[in-house]
């Protein structure tokens, strides 16, 4: 039986942080010419993608959320963020998108697996908002269930 090492986890944390600091300066570059409000909105987006929900059980890092976009957006982010709305979803998917894009440019991912992040955010995009718009009306019979 393996043993969960907390302190293993949080050192292997700490260095993720590191290097998403350096991640996130680059896509910050990236997004020049757009406006601050803009800029500022995909980075906290991309923020809490990368620092907050990969490290939260496992500390993964950002080439392992390309398979974690669906989980993230159509169940943790519905469920466990207070601010998710269908349109807030959608403009966190164009954040996370729009990361991997510059990571891609980077040559930090490959390019098959940043269409796999494009395709799976494009097939489920209209499950998530409903899921969403679902989950947070107050009337619906029982918004925990899946559709």
């Amino acid at each position: 039986m393996n043993e969960f090492n907390f302190k293993e986890y949080e050192e292997k944390c700490k260095i993720i942080k590191e290097e998403n600091e350096s991640l996130l300066e680059l896509f910050e570059e990236d997004l020049e010419g757009l406006n601050s409000k803009t800029i500022n909105r995909h980075l906290s987006n991309v923020d809490f993608y990368i620092n907050t929900y990969l490290l939260r059980e496992d500390a993964c890092d950002f080439t392992q959320g390309i398979w974690k976009v669906d989980d993230y957006l159509g169940y943790f982010f519905i469920r466990k963020c207070m601010w998710s709305t269908p349109g807030n979803i959608k403009s966190t998917a164009a954040s996370i998108k729009k990361f991997y894009q510059c990571m891609l440019k980077q040559e930090m991912i490959q390019k098959v697996d940043y269409e796999y992040l494009c395709e799976t955010i494009k097939e489920n995009m209209c499950r998530w908002q409903a899921e969403c718009e679902r989950y947070n009306d107050p009337y619906a019979e029982n918004p925990f269930l899946p559709f």
